[in-house]
């Protein structure tokens, strides 16, 4: 494997990361990789963990580090993969995240309409393959599921990807919650292949259980503690309002690569984004727009654009309480008309400030995509066989959650 001489990146999670074949170097070096430096991998997380302000970038190499490990790995085990395998699949997992926009998901749910990151991310591999020449075209292959070897995909994409192998660490490790932390060394040690998928050495079986129950653990703890859930759900109403208030011709402060989304009347769904080309526009935001915005917007005009800023940059958030499905509906009545008189605000304008809130979670899911367990005398196993031996089973693996957000002194 030819290394590029002396390209090292020093990571806190992993240490020396060495950067296999000299394309991987340049598609980091490329403004589309760079941009993820300036893109937060847990969005608001930290107004609760205030050490979880890593970026994507950071999440994007370590992936592909464990996927370079897990190559590794198999290759070990006697199983072929090509030169050309190997480059396309960390070709594949450095890019997977590439469309996430600042904010991601707050962004997708509000400013963008049937607009994924995912399908942001295939048009900026397309696009980095007109630069390249053509040379990712079996990594956009995999990335799609089109290549025979499936369990290259699976690497990328499944129930036990590298992805969430690399991001349960590396949140934990940022945020400080220690219930996230995986042996991702020993994981990636019993991976194997079975009939053309990826497939675990039934040794794994615990810290196969281990893994599950610390991305469970990091789900409630962390991407959707309750705190954070109001913080990103009132960044969706900030970015609703905003778009509201341009298409209805009212002069609000916006960066320039910030204007353009905020400015467009038509629905910006995956055929208007194609069409005017906006994937360089795109490629040019970042959360420092959006911070910029918001900070700006705390001295706007608007009332409930000014309140709803002011909550995010001054941490005032709103209040988030859980409350049983059957009382949503009265209760989001009686606190909406508590605020209208105490905020003085219209009550068309009320759902910005007091909203419901449903979370759903599953844990592990039991009927697609499950991990199999390679037994010794060559046999598989499904999780699903032998959850008798593990702490989950198909009640608890799935959990929704109801809230209700409102101002303080509203309920």
């Amino acid at each position: 494997m030819s290394y590029h001489k002396n390209k090292i990146i020093n990571d806190p999670i992993y240490g020396f990361i060495h950067i296999p074949f000299n394309i991987i170097w340049e598609i980091i070096a490329h403004p589309y990789f760079q941009r993820l430096r300036r893109i937060s991998q847990l969005g608001l997380s930290s107004l609760v963990y205030p050490g979880a302000h890593h970026s994507r970038f950071h999440h994007a190499i370590g992936a592909m580090h464990l996927m370079n490990q897990a190559i590794r790995t198999l290759k070990s085990k006697g199983h072929k993969i090509t030169k050309k395998e190997h480059e396309a699949s960390l070709i594949a997992i450095l890019l997977h995240d590439i469309g996430h926009g600042p904010f991601s998901h707050a962004l997708e749910h509000s400013i963008v309409q049937n607009l994924s990151h995912e399908k942001i991310s295939i048009m900026f591999m397309e696009n980095l393959n007109k630069v390249f020449k053509g040379r990712l075209n079996l990594a956009i292959n995999i990335f799609h599921k089109k290549y025979k070897k499936k369990f290259l995909h699976q690497l990328i994409s499944s129930q036990l990807d590298v992805d969430r192998l690399d991001y349960l660490n590396r949140d934990s490790f940022y945020s400080g919650v220690n219930e996230g932390i995986i042996n991702s060394n020993r994981i990636i040690s019993m991976m194997n292949i079975h009939n053309n998928e990826l497939v675990i050495d039934y040794k794994g079986i615990y810290s196969i259980e281990k893994f599950i129950i610390a991305r469970k653990l990091m789900y409630w703890q962390v991407y959707l503690h309750k705190t954070v859930l109001s913080a990103e759900h009132t960044l969706m109403k900030v970015l609703k309002r905003a778009k509201e208030l341009s298409k209805n011709k009212n002069i609000i402060y916006a960066t320039p690569q910030f204007q353009l989304f905020l400015s467009k009347k038509e629905k910006i769904n995956l055929n208007f984004f194609e069409k005017n080309n906006l994937l360089h526009h795109f490629s040019l935001l970042d959360d420092t727009d959006i911070l910029t915005c918001i900070k700006n917007w705390t001295q706007a005009k608007d009332k409930i654009l000014n309140i709803l800023s002011t909550t995010i940059i001054d941490r005032k958030l709103l209040k988030i309480k859980s409350i049983n499905k059957s009382k949503i509906k009265d209760k989001l009545k009686e606190i909406q008309n508590k605020a209208i008189k105490k905020l003085n605000i219209n009550k068309s304008d009320v759902d910005y400030l007091v909203f419901p809130i449903t979370i759903k979670n599953e844990t592990y899911n039991f009927i697609e995509d499950e991990i199999k367990f390679l037994k010794k005398d060559n046999s598989l196993i499904n999780l699903s066989k032998i959850k008798k031996e593990f702490t989950i089973n198909t009640r608890n693996s799935s959990i929704i959650k109801h809230y209700i957000c409102y101002p303080e002194g509203c309920d």
